[in-house]
């Protein structure tokens, strides 16, 4: 077996898979028919559990566990301090979002996420493999708490020094997240985001030199060349989003799969016009119009986020693709709509068989 291989297959046996195809935690996007099915297939099934109560974090870990006897993770973000607010701004904003749905409440953006220590105790009582942590570090007593417990964590990083500090931290495995990747970039400072974008084919063996924990590469992979391609670059494992999307198990708007089917490279942008945070998403008319000259400046996370919530909820009910919330990485149309397990066979042989 090649040294790439036997990397591979030791990072599977340590943490229980048949195959080393990581689903992402997708908040939204992750219902646990989809974890299910790519556990099946030997892959790590994923709960991004940001807008999760406990109650529904419990739930989650109980449907897929019903479902599947492989591993998952639970994944949270780390929290922001308090957002500075701008009453004037965000009026601003209401009135640039009423254009494209309804009237924006003056409460909207007083919208919180749920609350984080509750989660955690959540996550520590589901007792899943797997937790992992996007936007930071989880503090030093809760990485205590979850070594006592068997819980390996995975750390989301998207620099070489957010590798590092996270090793340090105590992670099992770093997430090395590449600018190619759909969804919120997982940055430890937010307001660095766009200036610290790396592609993910130059911080995969950045990170795998700087650090001794295994790599798991994410970002912009949708395909056997993809999985083959990180692994050569000396990660142990793929992550992967945006390509499961269109399987039926991820059960997303059809109006959004449609969209990711003919989305090429160029038709995403860098936004935070949806939450505040820093995101890749197909560039619609909303997201291009709100990047034009004298629009008004987002709203910092979450306030942002609530702002837009209304315009969301109604172009889910219409279908309106241009007021959605589409995320999408820059492999989008690789994707593919097989069934998920299918889709985790495919992956892991097409990358095999480049190794042959």
């Amino acid at each position: 077996m090649s040294p790439i291989l036997s990397r591979a297959r030791g990072f599977c046996d340590r943490f229980g898979l048949g195959r080393p195809i990581l689903l992402a935690p997708m908040a939204g996007a992750c219902a646990p028919s989809l974890s299910i099915a790519v556990m099946q297939a030997g892959g790590l099934g994923a709960c991004g559990a940001l807008l999760m109560s406990p109650a529904g974090i419990a739930a989650w870990a109980e449907e897929v566990r019903a479902g599947s006897n492989g591993p998952f993770q639970i994944n949270l973000w780390i929290p922001d301090p308090a957002p500075a607010r701008d009453p004037a701004k965000e009026r601003e904003m209401r009135a640039f979002l009423g254009a494209w749905g309804p009237a924006v409440a003056e409460t909207a953006g007083d919208a919180t996420p749920p609350d984080f220590a509750a989660q955690c105790e959540a996550i520590l009582a589901a007792a899943p493999p797997i937790v992992s942590s996007v936007m930071g570090l989880f503090p030093a007593p809760f990485v205590e708490r979850l070594k006592r417990k068997g819980i390996a964590w995975f750390a989301n990083v998207s620099t070489v020094a957010e590798a590092r500090a996270a090793e340090a931290a105590g992670a099992d495995a770093v997430v090395a997240q590449g600018m190619e990747a759909g969804g919120h970039r997982g940055c430890f400072d937010q307001a660095a985001a766009e200036r610290e974008m790396v592609g993910l084919f130059a911080l995969i063996p950045a990170v795998a030199d700087a650090v001794r924990i295994p790599v798991v590469a994410t970002g912009g992979i949708a395909d056997g060349r993809g999985v083959a391609a990180a692994l050569a670059l000396g990660a142990s494992a793929a992550q992967i989003g945006t390509a499961f999307l269109r399987c039926p198990e991820a059960g997303i708007h059809p109006a959004w799969a449609e969209a990711l089917a003919h989305t090429a490279p160029e038709d995403t942008m860098i936004t935070r016009a949806f939450s505040g945070r820093a995101g890749r998403g197909i560039a619609t008319a909303y997201l291009r119009a709100a990047a034009e000259p004298g629009a008004p400046v987002p709203a910092p996370y979450p306030v942002q986020r609530g702002l837009t919530a209304a315009m969301r909820a109604e172009a889910q009910k219409t279908g309106d693709v241009h007021r959605m919330q589409v995320w999408a990485g820059q492999s989008a149309a690789l994707g593919g709509s097989a069934p998920a397990s299918d889709k985790v066979r495919e992956l892991w042989e097409n990358a095999g068989g480049l190794f042959a």
